[in-house]
């Protein structure tokens, strides 16, 4: 590897912030705020920051709670670091993002001694409510990560560390049918009924579910369902999400699914619109390059990885893996089994393992940094399997 002449000075700068970011996690993990609210711990990250060297921006691009900062000569290589910070109603920081986001600092604030002397631009984009409206999205949408010859964050896991973290293409849909009311005991012919819709949308994607391969998921509530039991519902509606393995496919099954909606409208004499109700996640591209010099990196830091278990869930770093190289290992916090978004998982992220977890998520993101900027061979790979997973999902559909 190519970033021992600068590894030393990195790690000394590691040790000098380690308890201030972890005194700034623990600080987050007592004081969570929630999906957009996250004001405070945004202010706390860019305060660490600013006394790390760099000029921080926030909130970037109107979006609140959010910031960005750059260190180093632009017009070489450049690398993102992601920071995460918001948590779960009722659970607090279930999901460990105070432990991420302080990961992603202390590994900014050991690198940024060195960016004057690198050929390269270390860039720093905070961004809040990845729990709910992922704030990557639009600033995937608005091009903030082209170019990028790598963006990366690290997330939280119990038991296993593994590197090749996948996530599933989501769309989050609200179906709303409009009928006409009327008497329902008296009257009944009168009116539509707009929960008839919502239950023939449920039935026609039940139907559905056979048509449809069985990587695909599609779940749902009824979110509104009429104003008493005596009149026929005016309006009614329902929300979904729908997954995929690859944006692509989903996009196929998302025709199926809309065909539905009007077929259960047409079908009650009733009318339906359907929109988004928060933004859609891509999933996430691999990159074998960077994930074999990530499981390189974590041999050599004393950690056993494991092979992915593959996709559980959504995340908008996935809309970032579409637009440039991407990577999100997940990081063991504890030794054992555990669910995350749960009270126990959040107790989890205060202890002394969650706290040496966090350092050697910050060595392992400043040394993939590092190997990034130096070395143009290796660039040159994670691009090419930029590209190579690209097509690939093209081909999904």
């Amino acid at each position: 590897m190519n970033s021992g002449s600068y590894w030393g000075k990195v790690q000394k700068e590691i040790d000098r912030y380690a308890r201030d970011a972890i005194e700034m996690s623990d600080w987050m993990a007592r004081n969570p705020e929630l999906s957009g609210e996250e004001f405070e711990a945004c202010r706390k990250h860019v305060e660490f920051l600013e006394r790390a060297g760099f000029h921080v921006q926030s909130p970037f691009m109107d979006i609140p709670a959010s910031f960005f900062a750059s260190k180093g000569k632009p017009g070489g290589p450049r690398v993102c670091l992601m920071f995460e910070y918001d948590a779960l109603p009722g659970v607090g920081h279930g999901c460990g993002h105070n432990v991420s986001g302080a990961m992603s600092g202390l590994a900014a604030a050991a690198l940024s001694g060195v960016m004057d002397e690198i050929q390269g631009e270390l860039v720093l984009i905070g961004t809040p409510a990845e729990e709910t409206n992922g704030a990557k999205v639009v600033f995937a949408e608005k091009g903030v990560f082209d170019g990028m010859d790598l963006a990366m964050m690290v997330h939280c896991n119990d038991r296993d560390t593994y590197v090749s973290y996948s996530s599933l293409a989501m769309d989050a849909v609200e179906f709303r049918f409009t009928g006409k009311p009327a008497h329902a005991a008296g009257e009944p012919w009168a009116g539509r009924n707009a929960l008839n819709g919502v239950q023939l949308l449920f039935h026609a994607i039940d139907m559905l579910r056979q048509h449809v391969l069985p990587v695909v998921r599609m779940h749902g509530i009824v979110s509104e369902g009429g104003l008493a039991p005596n009149v026929v519902p005016e309006h009614a509606a329902a929300k979904f999400y729908f997954r995929a393995p690859k944006r692509p496919m989903l996009e196929n099954v998302m025709e199926k699914v809309h065909n539905c909606a009007r077929g259960a409208a047409l079908a009650t004499g009733t009318e339906v619109n359907f929109t988004n109700f928060e933004y859609s996640f891509d999933d996430m591209l691999k990159n074998d390059a960077a994930e074999k010099l990530a499981e390189d990196i974590l041999e050599e830091l004393g950690l056993a990885t494991v092979v992915s278990p593959g996709a559980k869930g959504s995340s908008d770093v996935g809309n970032v893996s579409y637009r440039c190289p991407a990577l999100q290992p997940k990081l063991s916090i504890v030794d054992e089994v555990m669910a995350s978004h749960t009270h126990e998982f959040a107790q989890a992220t205060t202890k002394d393992r969650a706290h040496e977890a966090l350092v050697t998520g910050a060595k392992l993101m400043a040394r993939i940094a590092l190997e990034v900027f130096l070395d143009e061979d290796l660039r040159r790979s994670i691009r090419e399997d930029f590209e190579k997973e690209l097509k690939e999902a093209e081909l999904s559909s």
